[in-house]
């Protein structure tokens, strides 16, 4: 690909200031639909009046937004490769990173209930765990689709997680710098050996292997050195991620 295309590419997955953020779009919500939207379990006498069926909602509204983003964007990738990046650009991790930059946290503090003799889990306890800020913004999104419709809502959100989804398909792109981040969290390192080459000097093919630990992960082929190691780090990480956690 040439450098212009990259450019181009880049700038079309590039979050468009022109479209409407999701801030604004929940800015814009109705109060009552918001303060639903925000409301955890212990701030309310009925489990219904929660934001736990909003997010259910905003769950799916999320993915199915992200996904034809995805499927339009990338029309020469496999249902394979575009499953893998749909789940790491959606996930709880992801997702709280826009309900941080989106200003949630502040709803949250804001809508917090008054006085302390309610029982109530506060708001800074809520923040401090893993899940309730992902599902309040995926409350807030089902909050959107319900008040603005799915083409409103869907161009907000997904310029909203085009960070994150250009981040996970340039990680993927790069497989060998893919496969280090997740060596690095367990500790390891990979090494890369030429293990057979073809070919007179003009036309030679190179077959390179994946090597952690001492163990062989993945093996690969190309034209260069760089592209056989390319493919044994791909071959590495789907060997893997198929392994699961060791």
């Amino acid at each position: 690909m040439s450098w212009s295309r990259r450019i181009r590419e880049r700038r079309r997955r590039a979050p468009d200031p022109g479209r409407e953020s999701l801030r604004e779009l929940i800015g814009r919500l109705p109060d009552g639909r918001r303060e639903e939207a925000l409301r955890h379990t212990s701030w309310t006498s009925e489990r219904l009046g929660s934001y736990e069926r909003l997010a259910f909602l905003g769950d799916s509204v999320l993915g199915l937004s992200v996904a034809e983003s995805l499927h339009r964007d990338n029309p020469t990738m496999d249902a394979g490769e575009l499953t893998k990046i749909l789940n790491q650009a959606v996930s709880g991790e992801a997702c709280a990173e826009v309900g941080r930059e989106t200003g949630i946290p502040e709803m949250l503090r804001e809508a917090e209930p008054e006085g302390e003799d309610g029982g109530h889990t506060s708001a800074a306890s809520l923040l401090a765990a893993e899940r309730p800020l992902p599902e309040v913004t995926e409350a807030l999104i089902g909050a959107c689709f319900l008040e603005f419709g799915f083409e409103r809502t869907s161009a907000a959100v997904s310029n909203a997680f085009a960070p994150r989804i250009e981040r996970v398909r340039s990680s993927r792109t790069d497989f060998k710098s893919a496969l280090q981040e997740l060596l690095a969290s367990k500790g390891e390192t990979v090494s890369y050996e030429v293990v057979a080459t073809e070919g007179p000097p003009h036309d030679r093919t190179y077959e390179v292997a994946a090597v952690v630990g001492g163990d062989e992960v993945g093996r690969g082929s190309g034209r260069s050195k760089k592209s056989a190691g390319q493919a044994a780090a791909e071959a590495g990480l789907e060997f893997l991620e198929e392994s699961g956690p060791s």
